[in-house]
Parts: structure tokens; C-alpha cells; sequence
């Protein structure tokens, strides 16, 4: 089928429980999360881009078959109040503690050194034993040869593995076919059947 947009949650009551594995997509505010999840759609206006950082202020889901897809509310943009970025914690936390995301995939700029906020984000996978891969994004605007060092770099400091880390280009849709393998894994870990071998 081909992916959409099915409904975005203010708070706890409009989360979803759904009947298929949900993934979950975060990120500080203007890392690509939008343009990260319109690659996986191959779909250029699945999910809405701004230039402006700290637009989505819901959690956006999507599905995709298979699975569904949220898009968290960016956080660590300057310009927002502290009482809306209290708001946007609310919302996080009661999604994590809503259950049912059996995966995560955590957005750094492969370009810099991933900032508090994403140690803070990955730190509370790691205590909540929240499954996640790192998705180290813009790689287009490095050179091809530094971008396996990069990679590496943003695991350093997130205290994951090297094969953890998957170096991403919503331009050039470098890293699509490892993270949509990465959700058949997972998928199939859930107890769907791989590709190929559902009934027509």
C-alpha cells in the first residue's frame, strides 16, 4: 500500500495502540526527521518540511502496511518557550510510557558532534531498554571518505556501536534499503512474515 498519513495525538488520549509493530522517529529540531521519513515513503510530501526548526509540535503517525511510523516533536530549538518545550517533554515521555514502540530511530546530524540533547534522548532509550538505531543524517553534505569516520564519531559520543549507526541522505536516498532492512528485521522479530512469503 502506499504509505499516508492517518492522525496526529495533542496528548495521551489521542496515542494509538496499534495492531502492527510501531516505530518511532525523534530528533532535535531541523535534524531531517520529516525528510528522513518521506525517503522511507518515497514520497517527497508525505511528512511536511519547514526551514523552520521546531514545527512539528505533534506526534505525527503514518502507516506503512507493514508498520506504522511516529514522528516525535523535535526538540532542543533555542527559540521556543520553555513552557512549550515543557509541553513537548509531557508529550514524550507519555508516548514512551504508553508503550508499544518496538523500535526507535534516533536523528543526529552526522556533520557535528551529537548535542546534550540527543545523549539526554539516547540515554533514556537506553534506560527505558528502548530498542533504537542511530540515523546519522545529511551525509550528502560530506565527502564520501569521510563519512564512515563520521559514523563513527556520532557512536562515540552516543555510547553505541559502529554498526548502530546508519550514515543517511534524504537526497540521494543513501541508506534507505539498510534502514528498511533494518525494519523487515525488526518486523519479522515481531512475528510477521518476511517479504514474499505473505499469502497474495
Amino acid at each position: 500500500m502506499e504509505p499516508r498519513f492517518i492522525v496526529s495525538a495533542a496528548d495521551a488520549r489521542g496515542m494509538l495502540r496499534p495492531d502492527k509493530p510501531l516505530f518511532a522517529v525523534c530528533g532535535k529540531s531541523n535534524v531531517g526527521k520529516s525528510s528522513f521519513i518521506n525517503m522511507l515513503a518515497a514520497n517527497g510530501k508525505l511528512a511536511r518540511t519547514s526551514a523552520e526548526p521546531g514545527r512539528t509540535r505533534l506526534i505525527n503517525y503514518f502507516d506503512f502496511g507493514d508498520f506504522l511510523l511516529a514522528d516525535l516533536p523535535g526538540y532542543g530549538f533555542a527559540r521556543v518557550s520553555k513552557a512549550e518545550k515543557d509541553k513537548w517533554a509531557v508529550l514524550l515521555d507519555a508516548f514512551f510510557a504508553h508503550g508499544g514502540a518496538v523500535h526507535v530511530f534516533a536523528l543526529a546530524d552526522i556533520r557535528h558532534e551529537p548535542t546534550a540533547d540527543d545523549k539526554l534522548m539516547v540515554g533514556y532509550l537506553y534506560r527505558t531498554q528502548t530498542p533504537f538505531t542511530v540515523i546519522a543524517t545529511k551525509a550528502d553534505k560530506l565527502g564520501k571518505t569521510r563519512i564512515k569516520d563520521a559514523a563513527r564519531r556520532v557512536a562515540a559520543a552516543l555510547g553505541t556501536g559502529e554498526g548502530n549507526v546508519i550514515p543517511v541522505s534524504a537526497l540521494t536516498r543513501r541508506g534507505r534499503e539498510e534502514v528498511l532492512a533494518r525494519i523487515a528485521q525488526v518486523c519479522a522479530q515481531c512475528g510477521l512474515p518476511a517479504e514474499g512469503e505473505r499469502e497474495e
